[in-house]
């Protein structure tokens, strides 16, 4: 997973300590940046569910001192131009901080968080002390950039998530959409019960989540899963992160990784915008979202509607594909990443980006006409 080069990226995992579905696209940017730059993957173990654990987490919410939650530390290895990190809560910075000096290891520092609730950044007052250290911190939540910068000292950005495309664009050979409707994780449940009845009176296949499993066995395979079956899907519901939880959120409404597996798989994305200034900023083309309140019991109507137009159908999905290959792609947000430190990139994103631009060109080209019987 590391570049014929030598490593000027020390790129730290939580692979080892955690397989939580929401984690798994977090692996993916680590395994694309490993593609694409000169990276070494320092991926620890650890047991998250040990007492050991379970206690220097309790500790770390409460002290201005922490633990070592039994995670191996790193010493004496090379210098390196960046230290990186991905996140999924500032809880994680736990297994960080006591696995290496980051400081003493690499020129400069970034990290990059997932799920930060503006009302929750109180919580979380004893690890701000490690994201302190940091020379940037990156946020997937555009709306809690202002509440953490008047935190830390840092250098704080929002950073919209990505997705591989490679993996989920259904080009250069689009396979049959065979499933209908597809929702993965969160839903509601007035939705959820308008396509079960479909499903069990119009014939449709309603592919859903039925157990609510929160571990994944393979967290690149459950990836390929996700791909596979979004590029087989005519439509794929959306909606904002904890849409039904306004106890965590507050006022706010983001963007998840749903609606970027969406475009880049091709489907046709229904379902809420986020309440937030860059969703129209990311997904400004027509159709990107066919929006439609969460709750909402007309899904069957505006699936009947957009099946009456096969025409715009067609167009929906090339302009999803070449968008998101042209703009979503974990190679961008890596290039983000390098820019707000000042590292210049290296050839191989460069490549990956040609590869990308090529492969948008060509969905938009018109498919070929039928062979005259």
């Amino acid at each position: 997973m590391t570049c014929d080069t030598p490593p000027r990226i020390l790129l730290f995992s939580q692979r080892n300590i955690s397989r939580a579905l929401f984690h798994c696209p977090h692996y993916e940017f680590e395994d694309v940046i490993c593609q694409i730059d000169s990276t070494e993957l320092f991926a620890p173990n650890a047991n998250p569910s040990s007492l050991r654990y379970g206690v220097a987490k309790r500790l770390a919410y409460h002290l201005p001192v922490t633990m070592n939650p039994g995670i191996q530390r790193l010493e004496g290895r090379p210098h390196y131009d960046l230290f990186f990190t991905v996140c999924g809560g500032p809880s994680d910075l736990l297994a960080v901080d006591a696995a290496l000096n980051w400081r003493h290891l690499c020129n400069t520092s970034a990290v990059l968080i997932d799920e930060l609730w503006a009302r929750q950044i109180p919580l979380y007052r004893q690890f701000l002390r490690i994201l302190d250290r940091f020379d940037v911190v990156i946020l997937y939540y555009s709306q809690s950039v202002q509440p953490l910068a008047q935190r830390i000292s840092s250098k704080c950005f929002f950073l919209p998530p990505g997705v591989d495309t490679l993996l989920f664009t259904p080009y250069p050979k689009p396979p049959k959409r065979a499933i209908d409707v597809y929702s993965l994780g969160r839903r509601s449940e007035t939705t959820h019960q308008t396509l079960l009845r479909m499903a069990a009176h119009n014939g449709f296949f309603y592919m859903h989540d039925s157990i609510a499993g929160s571990q994944a066995i393979d967290p690149s395979q459950h990836r390929k899963l996700v791909a596979n079956i979004a590029k087989r899907s005519r439509y794929f519901i959306v909606n904002p992160g904890l849409i039904n939880r306004p106890e965590i959120t507050g006022n706010q409404s983001e963007i998840g990784n749903r609606y970027f597996e969406g475009a880049a798989s091709g489907t046709i994305m229904i379902g809420e915008s986020p309440r937030n200034q860059e969703f129209a900023k990311l997904f400004d083309w027509p159709d990107a979202l066919i929006d439609m309140p969460y709750g909402s019991a007309e899904i069957g109507g505006v699936i009947n509607e957009l099946d009456r137009q096969p025409e715009r159908q067609d167009e929906i999905r090339r302009a999803n594909v070449s968008r998101t290959l042209l703009r979503h792609d974990w190679a961008y947000r890596w290039e983000a990443v390098l820019e707000s430190v000042g590292i210049a990139p290296m050839p191989q994103l460069a490549e990956r980006k040609g590869h990308l631009q090529n492969l948008a060109q060509s969905v938009l080209e018109p498919s070929p006409a039928p062979k005259a019987a």
